[in-house]
């Protein structure tokens, strides 16, 4: 057997799951990335995976592979620059259990990702937050639970992950109101509830029994809500509301969406944006200017304070009206 082998199963069963207790997620992605390199690997080489030696996975190869993830798998930037995380976290592992390949594991270390065009996030304004949530027909028990799951969503900014995870037992709806979750990155946090979202969930729980470790949000017959399902509940509560708010059919909204919104109605009504970090779960302060520089708002108050070029700072005064008028003329 190669060296390749047995870091690649310590770097999983090792770094990843004891270690750094990653989330299934996170095993997913970088297995994925994995399994793709090396069946590129093996084709290019002609060696079978487990057979593969770290010193054949050299820059040239993995800078290869990264080309044919765009060219040949159609894969964005954003997705190129995902899978050579994956890579460059197993070999920043391999460096200290292979030293013999570090010339080889530096030249992959040195691979930059690619710069890529970020475009500015898509978030819903208080008008269709409000044509959203109130598309579900509540008088029927679906209609409850979809209406409960959106408010919930728009006022904490939970992610899809943290939503359909939560159970019964992570609502607490008596006096200081608030829902946990165990969210991205195994962090766990509270996040107060309004009485807006405190009356949507009372109203689904009422006709929604079950014991506190069942999930909160489920199907018809009981199981949990999946990514897929609440992507299709907001698509179609969506199209159901823009009767009520045209502006939504330039929007693109899915579960995500919901989150940016949460952080945008913090950042209007004046929340810090590391508040707002705390609020979300950002493990980087950093990733909250994103809504900074999204919100047009903050930005016409700032040039409102800016004095125009040629002219002397001070306030505004009407002219005289009679004057007005005949300038008019």
């Amino acid at each position: 057997m190669t060296a390749l082998a047995p870091i690649l199963q310590a770097f999983f069963t090792d770094k990843l799951l004891r270690q750094r207790r990653a989330g299934p997620n996170t095993i997913a992605a970088y297995r994925d990335a994995w399994r793709l390199l090396l069946q590129f690997a093996s084709r290019a080489t002609a060696t079978a995976p487990s057979g593969l030696d770290l010193g054949q996975l050299d820059a040239t190869l993995v800078t290869a592979f990264l080309t044919h993830l765009e060219t040949e798998r159609s894969n964005s930037t954003a997705t190129r620059n995902t899978r050579l995380a994956a890579i460059r976290s197993l070999f920043r592992y391999a460096a200290l259990h292979a030293p013999e390949h570090a010339a080889d594991i530096a030249r992959v270390l040195a691979i930059p990702p690619k710069r890529r065009d970020r475009p500015i996030l898509c978030y819903l304004t208080t008008d269709e937050i409000d044509a959203l949530i109130a598309a579900p027909d509540r008088n029927t028990s679906l209609g409850r639970r979809d209406h409960a799951l959106l408010v919930l969503a728009c006022q904490t900014g939970l992610r899809v992950s943290e939503l359909i995870g939560l159970t019964r037992n992570d609502i607490h709806l008596n006096h200081g109101a608030h829902v946990r979750c165990h969210g991205k990155g195994r962090k766990d946090r509270a996040t107060p509830l309004t009485r807006h979202t405190i009356a949507a969930l009372h109203d689904w729980l009422a006709d929604h029994h079950g014991a506190p470790t069942d999930p909160l949000f489920t199907t018809r017959e009981g199981r949990p809500l999946s990514r897929d399902a609440v992507a299709k509940l907001v698509t179609k509560h969506t199209r159901r509301a823009t009767a009520r708010c045209p502006s939504l059919t330039s929007k693109t909204v899915t579960p995500h969406t919901l989150r940016h919104s949460a952080a945008m109605a913090l950042l209007h009504a004046g929340v810090d944006t590391s508040v707002i970090a705390l609020w979300l779960g950002h493990e980087d302060p950093g990733s909250t200017h994103t809504y900074l520089h999204a919100d047009m708002t903050i930005k016409e108050k700032a040039l409102a304070r800016l004095t125009p070029p040629n002219t002397s700072p001070g306030r505004y005064h009407a002219t005289d009206t009679l004057l007005e008028f005949l300038d008019n003329l």
